[in-house]
């Protein structure tokens, strides 16, 4: 039962939530009105000719849209050490770095003291919907794979760091003495969260976890590929895991010490029975449901399944067998924008409201788009006088409307082109609701095809459901490049997959090679008309090749990317690559090919010149 403060500071959230929404469109224009008044006098802003102006006319006729490229010089000034406002009066208290894997390079966001605030309130409006979808959340824990990285430092002596990595390290030194916890509804102490050694942290989480499995109330990730990890983990590590619960001792393996001190004064204790439990469940043929038996008080799976994600919610729903999966909060390294008002909902069908106090948000219309049109080729890398005119403030977005999302934030990011697309698809009061499509400008391109990877996800989401799912087969996961070695180019698309069976049959007997023939041609059916007549008619695309990799590849992809500096909780598999190392990985994993057996289907009437 829910104490009283609990409950009144729950209600204190929703009827925040209430009021944000129904009075969108006067706070956003405070938001505005304070971000340029605290900020007038910074370098940037009078290079652009606003001269201390305020109102929002002035910023719209005199601030541009800027990208990363656009402010990145300032960035270098602010990160070489330079005090003066640049971009912001208030200093500049360190970087967050991007994560870098969905399309283009690790970027340097800056960020200011006061914005932990404003994300611990946005936190806190989002566990109010879980508390309300979900009683009883508070007189448990939660298990929540976290990893943290390194941080470094900027030649002028800034920090820079994931913006998860200085959430948690933030919160920690603010809000806990040392020999508290992080938060204490965690299951795993401060210690393996803080762990930079990712294989010392992941197995003394999930030890942790195991251990207090009975208290576990809701399970999770940031993101779905990192909880897949984690099980994943307890695949190849259970028995190990259950020999440390059975006798009390650690694995020699942790070798962190402030971890080893931690884990064996908080959390582990000889449990035999414990550990034949895990045994058991563990030693069963198939995994389907393993999360709600392992840990049978779970409410709910916390991970997000948006955009791409959406791929790895069947793998999601076969470990959990029926446990809601929810979406909570939609997150950037820009801003914490929006939350997910109905934690319930179907996890295809998240919507997300962006809460107006967090920055000023501008839409700009990805040209030509609808509820089911194309956008992949309608996304420009710069837009003229014209179409920035074209700018739409947050409360007068269009429903089902395709939308760029622009930002200017208290930190000093203006008119920010953040590289989400996102569709309107309902409002709560005057806050519009958003799905999120997907990154822009990233595509597979051999001529005048342009492929996002919204609709490259769709199209292999058809094919799995069309031909692995009746087999009782999953995907992995995949990822793709253009092949322009051959003549013609072609598609590759690299695919990982697995098969949920009893051991009587191979893979191979399971889901025979002309099944991924179809799969192949199913997915040419799916992409644009485009594609599909210079593949038909000009003959100037080939055959779509898919290279099917061995079990653990990606996971290896992974690693690879880590070791270049991505950060575990925040790694998201790229859908489009260069020619590279992470292909010649791919490429020396590969255990068959397989091709398009005919040309798709192409109407004439359809031609586009």
């Amino acid at each position: 039962m829910e104490s009283s403060s609990v409950t009144m500071k729950n209600n204190e959230s929703l009827e925040s939530i209430e009021y944000l929404t129904r009075n969108a469109d006067t706070i956003q224009k405070q938001v505005l009105s304070e971000i340029l008044t605290r900020n007038a006098g910074v370098e940037y802003l009078q290079r652009h000719g606003l001269d201390g102006r305020t109102d929002i006319d002035s910023f719209n006729k005199f601030v541009p849209i800027s990208t990363y490229e656009d402010i990145k010089p300032d960035i270098n000034r602010i990160a070489n050490g330079d005090k003066s406002p640049i971009l912001c009066s208030h200093p500049i208290s360190e970087f967050l770095t991007s994560s870098g894997t969905s399309g283009g390079e690790r970027k340097l966001i800056p960020t200011i003291e006061e914005e932990l605030d404003r994300k611990s309130f946005f936190c806190s409006l989002s566990m109010t919907l879980m508390n309300q979808c979900f009683p009883g959340l508070d007189n448990g824990k939660a298990m929540y794979f976290i990893f943290l990285k390194s941080e470094s430092k900027t030649p002028g002596g800034l920090l820079a760091r994931t913006a998860l990595t200085n959430f948690y390290r933030s919160t920690l030194s603010r809000n806990s003495p040392s020999e508290n916890e992080l938060h204490s509804k965690y299951t795993s102490p401060n210690a393996a969260i803080l762990c930079l050694d990712n294989y010392q942290s992941m197995y003394s989480q999930m030890l942790c976890g195991l251990c207090l499995h009975k208290e576990v109330v809701r399970v999770g990730a940031s993101f779905s590929f990192t909880f897949i990890r984690a099980i994943q983990f307890l695949e190849t590590n259970w028995s190990v895991l259950c020999n440390d619960i059975r006798t009390g001792t650690l694995n020699p393996a942790i070798t962190d010490q402030l971890l080893r001190e931690s884990v064996l004064t908080k959390i582990l204790k000889p449990d035999p029975v414990l550990a034949d439990f895990i045994d058991a469940e563990c030693s069963k043929k198939s995994w389907k449901g393993i999360i709600r038996s392992l840990w049978p008080n779970t409410k709910c799976l916390e991970v997000v399944v948006t955009g791409t994600m959406s791929q790895y919610i069947p793998t999601l729903e076969y470990y959990s067998n029926g446990l809601p999966i929810v979406s909570s909060t939609y997150c950037s390294s820009e801003c914490f924008a929006g939350v997910n008002l109905n934690p319930l909902c179907n996890p295809v069908d998240v919507l997300y409201t962006l809460i107006p106090t967090m920055a000023f948000f501008e839409f700009l219309p990805v040209q030509g788009s609808n509820m089911d049109g194309d956008t992949s080729s309608n996304v420009k890398a710069t837009i003229n006088e014209k179409e920035q005119n074209e700018l739409v403030d947050l409360v007068d977005v269009e429903l089902g409307v395709v939308y760029e999302l622009v930002v200017t934030t208290y930190a000093g990011l203006y008119r920010y082109r953040v590289g989400d697309l996102l569709r309107v698809a309902a409002f709560k009061n005057k806050a519009p609701q958003f799905n999120f499509i997907c990154r822009k400008n990233v595509a597979l391109s051999i001529e005048a095809d342009k492929t996002d990877e919204s609709e490259l996800q769709s199209a292999v989401q058809k094919a799995v459901t069309n031909h692995l799912t009746p087999l009782n087969a999953n995907l992995v996961d995949y990822t793709a490049y253009a092949d322009t070695s051959t003549t013609p180019g072609h598609y590759v698309i690299f695919w990982e997959y697995n098969v949920h069976n009893d051991g009587s049959k191979t893979t191979s007997q399971v889901v025979p090679s002309w099944v991924f023939e179809d799969c192949c041609l199913d997915i040419e059916e799916s992409l644009s008309s485009v594609y599909r007549q210079y593949r038909v008619a000009v003959k100037s695309i080939g055959p779509l090749e898919m290279k099917i990799v061995e079990r653990g590849t990606f996971n290896e992809v992974m690693d690879y990317a880590i070791s270049l500096g991505a950060s575990l909780s925040q790694y998201k598999t790229p859908r489009s690559l260069k020619l590279g190392p992470i292909v010649d990985l791919l490429n020396s994993k590969v255990v068959s090919n397989h091709f398009s057996p005919k040309c798709p289907t192409w109407a004439p009437s359809k031609y586009v010149t």
